[in-house]
């Protein structure tokens, strides 16, 4: 998995784009987890949790559902989880679903999840 983070001096905000297939990941670090150093640790922690004992962690936020295991690290969109009444296309269905859910595994999860903190710690306010 592929990823840069960025920081735009005009705004003070910080962006991450990650290789194809890991589009959600990136919004999920930035949309859900940001720059709250206590909340990283947080999911660092239930992460190596899970890597070491194993079950299940599973953490809900505005946009994006984290569910990590042993074997895997899933973000998925909420609405998603949801479902929906609407119709959509199926092309415009895949299309939204490729952005919406990024699969890994959970040692690649630390990683990037250090290297996000490691950043927004060097280039945050």
């Amino acid at each position: 998995m592929d990823y840069e983070f960025r920081r735009n001096t005009l705004d003070d905000s910080f962006h991450a784009e990650l290789s194809m297939g890991h589009e959600a990941l990136g919004r999920w670090l930035v949309d859900e987890l940001g720059t709250d150093h206590a909340e990283i640790e947080n999911v660092l922690k239930n992460l190596q949790d899970v890597m070491q004992q194993g079950g299940e962690w599973n953490r809900s936020g505005k946009v994006f559902h984290l569910q990590l295991t042993q074997e895997e690290a899933l973000v998925q969109a909420n609405a998603l989880l949801e479902g929906t009444d609407e119709e959509m296309p199926e092309q415009d269905f895949h299309a939204y679903e490729e952005e919406s859910v990024s699969l890994c595994g959970p040692e690649d999860l630390m990683t990037l999840l250090e290297a996000w903190q490691d950043f927004i710690r060097r280039y945050g306010r």
